[in-house]
């Protein structure tokens, strides 16, 4: 993530207020991405620049105070927080490290147990692997999203239910479109070429 050294807060409360600063970035340049067409056609420069930054803030904010949990900045900053190492897709190491903190956040009931498990099953599905708890979903041709592959799938409800998720059924059934690749060979090439490139595959 670079050596550049990035000023943290001390106090909670100005921690606070930059995570949720930073987080309300994120969907602002998302939303104008979506607005112009330009978010589905692969990773765009705006958007990794802004993971980016607020995952070189999150990391330094780690060092200076641990895992951002809702004792500390509130549930709203811990949500920021969560949404900024969800986003840091170019960053194995440190999404991984994410995970562990979240985890361990979550066993002491600092942020809620859905933040892990969405963090898990990105990182397996980046990994090449199974997701367990079905939250990483894929564009059909029809536009349609639809989860990518699960691991033990008749359990897969039992798994959401036990961290807060909502039925999978029913999250699927908000008929949700976004505009498939135009070109999807292309796409998946681009999108397997990205992940070797960042450390994800080998």
């Amino acid at each position: 993530m670079g050596d550049t050294q990035v000023a943290v807060p001390g106090d909670a409360a100005s921690l606070r207020r930059e995570l949720i600063a930073l987080a309300a970035d994120d969907q602002r340049v998302r939303a104008e991405l979506v607005a112009d067409g330009t978010l589905w056609d692969g990773y765009h420069p705006r958007m990794e620049a802004v993971h980016r930054r607020n995952a070189a803030f999150l990391a330094a904010a780690l060092d200076r105070h641990g895992w951002p949990g809702a004792g500390l900045v509130g549930a709203d900053g811990a949500d920021a927080a969560w949404l900024i190492a969800q986003h840091a897709i170019g960053e194995p190491e440190f999404q991984r490290r994410c995970l562990a903190a979240l985890q361990a956040a979550a066993g002491r009931g600092e942020v809620p147990r859905w933040q892990p498990a969405m963090l898990e099953d990105r990182i397996l599905i980046f990994e090449g692997r199974a997701q367990r708890y079905g939250t990483q979903l894929t564009v059909a041709d029809d536009g349609t999203l639809q989860p990518q592959p699960i691991e033990d799938p008749d359990g897969v409800e039992a798994r959401r239910r036990a961290v807060g998720l909502e039925p999978l059924a029913e999250r699927l059934a908000k008929g949700e479109r976004v505009p498939p690749p135009k070109d999807r060979e292309a796409y998946e090439r681009g999108y397997e070429a990205w992940l070797r490139q960042v450390g994800w595959r080998r």
